[in-house]
């Protein structure tokens, strides 16, 4: 799956009101923490990560590895949050 310019649009209009569903700590990317990422996104398709401080230099590569290991679509980084996107196979959003 690959998300459209306009699709990622309207996912980060979508994502505005929401706030980070997951916070990765100072431990980083743990087996707890991709399986809470998993379980959040089968829940709500769209989530908000927030990383912490000292993986902030490397965030992008952060959700990189998060979407490789979730089988979902990043969407966008403003600062420490990523924003990142997985269907459920009956989607609740829709996209255009």
């Amino acid at each position: 799956m690959s998300l459209t310019p306009k699709q990622r649009r309207y996912l980060r209009s979508l994502a505005h009101n929401r706030k980070p569903v997951v916070i990765i700590g100072n431990a980083g990317l743990t087996p707890s923490v991709v399986n809470e990422i998993d379980v959040s996104l089968t829940r709500h398709e769209l989530i908000k990560i927030k990383l912490n401080s000292e993986l902030c230099t490397k965030h992008h590569e952060e959700a990189e590895k998060i979407c490789r290991q979730t089988g979902s679509e990043w969407v966008q980084d403003i600062g420490r949050i990523s924003i990142i996107y997985r269907p459920k196979k009956d989607p609740v959003i829709e996209l255009p």
